[in-house]
């Protein structure tokens, strides 16, 4: 709860109504409860661990009741503690919601938000904080807008690739360890706090990106949209030519297609990630290369098969003054 408040004191414009101590309560998930019915006396589904927001309905509810009621709601959920209670609209906290936060030594707060504002901002900050995560022996880049998280063993040029890629204007997130997790149905990559924009180049040594290629060849976090495979190329191995064999992989419950790229001397893996990355773009827009040149493949297989005229014989027309040029 403290490091909540540190943080997040100024951005959710929030006051605090009672002494430092109450917030040493410990927020342990991500949910925001309106306890408007725990108030009107049903309690059997409160979840009284989650922050309490309380809002102009609950507030104008407690104000229409009087003093002695609002003494009984408060004495009753008193029973129940919660790590924080807000107040939204800059709400003036009424005596006896007071005097329950301060016995119990919890943070009782206002905001100047609106109730759907700060529901929101909190909202998004915890499900971060509270999302599941792993680190990773990996890369990620941020390729013409797609995220590609580049695994392999040691040695396979991960590094050199990512490096490659940033000098021709593409943003590096994170070298060597990623830092995943799963916000809602996305994987979000971060770097180390400790690593952030910083690389490793064999026979160079440790490089600082950010320093060296300016601010707009890093970014801080990006969802992940492609993996990128590399492994050495072997002689007996048959490797996908058409695309239309697509690999997916599950990382924490998330479907990530997943690209197999054999690394031989002499091959440009920057060029083919941006080709990656441009085919990646044109599936999320509803173009699958592949898929309609073996559509196109097949109808010209079967209009063989059945006799039916394969082309124009003058689809090019030498006439247009086109046709050598």
């Amino acid at each position: 709860m403290l490091d909540f408040w540190k943080h997040y004191q100024k951005p959710l414009k929030l006051s605090l109504h009672t002494p430092e101590t109450s917030l040493s309560s410990f927020i342990t998930e991500s949910g925001i409860h309106r306890p408007g019915l725990a108030m009107s006396g049903y309690t059997a589904v409160y979840s009284a661990h989650q922050i309490q927001m309380v809002g102009s309905t609950e507030w104008s509810y407690l104000e229409s009741v009087g003093a002695d009621a609002r003494q009984y709601i408060f004495l009753k959920l008193s029973e129940f503690k919660s790590p924080m209670w807000v107040l939204t609209h800059n709400l003036k906290p009424h005596k006896e919601l007071l005097e329950m936060c301060k016995a119990q030594n919890i943070a009782l707060v206002t905001t100047e938000l609106s109730t759907v504002d700060f529901a929101k901002a909190t909202q998004l900050i915890l499900e971060e904080y509270f999302a599941p995560y792993s680190n990773v022996h990996a890369s990620l880049v941020d390729v013409y807008g797609v995220g590609m998280l580049y695994l392999g063993d040691s040695n396979v040029g991960k590094s050199e690739c990512v490096l490659d890629l940033v000098e021709r204007g593409h943003r590096l997130v994170a070298d060597d360890v990623v830092r995943i997790s799963r916000i809602g149905n996305s994987i979000i990559g971060r770097s180390n706090s400790l690593i952030k924009h910083h690389m490793e180049i064999r026979g160079v040594g440790i490089i600082d990106v950010r320093s060296m290629f300016g601010i707009h060849a890093v970014r801080k976090t990006k969802k992940i949209e492609v993996l990128v495979e590399l492994e050495p190329w072997k002689q007996n191995v048959t490797y996908d030519r058409t695309g239309l064999a697509s690999s997916i992989e599950r990382i924490m419950g998330v479907n990530i297609p997943k690209v197999l790229i054999p690394v031989s001397p002499g091959k440009s893996l920057t060029v083919i990630s941006e080709v990656i990355a441009m085919n990646t773009l044109m599936k999320m827009n509803g173009i699958d290369t592949a898929n309609e040149f073996n559509n196109a493949l097949l109808k010209a297989i079967e209009n063989k098969a059945t006799g039916k005229k394969q082309e124009d014989a003058f689809e090019e027309d030498p006439l247009s003054g086109e046709a050598y040029e």
